[in-house]
């Protein structure tokens, strides 16, 4: 294991990242969470439909899942000697029904501060 990490400040969706150098690619890293809805939570969320509205506990749930995966391509990419991710990307798939996988995925590059 290597002593770089992947903060959040460095990880972007646009080709390359602002006041720093790409040096080196390490390729596609990835991050992926598999979740499925309780039935209280189904239960829950279609009471709050009949209300309109934002449906807070699907909320949650996705936003919990999003940061879930995102931090386990942050750690991929940890793990190949990155400091920094570009072109990241979510993508998202119903497995079945009830069943929710979240990918999050970018190239894990290594960066340094361009010098004026």
């Amino acid at each position: 294991m290597n002593n770089v990490s992947v903060n959040f400040n460095m990880v972007t969706t646009a080709l390359e990242l602002p006041g720093y150098k790409i040096v080196k690619s390490f390729g596609l890293v990835r991050g992926i969470t598999v979740r499925s809805r309780s039935i209280f939570g189904t239960i829950g969320a279609s009471l709050e439909t009949l209300v309109g509205g934002n449906i807070t506990l699907f909320e949650e749930m996705c936003e919990k899942t999003r940061e879930e995966a995102l931090e386990l391509m942050m750690q991929h990419a940890t793990q190949h000697g990155a400091n920094a991710v570009i072109a990241m990307r979510y993508d998202a798939n119903e497995l079945m029904q009830g069943v929710t996988e979240v990918l999050a995925y970018g190239t894990a590059v290594q960066v340094v501060p361009v010098t004026a």
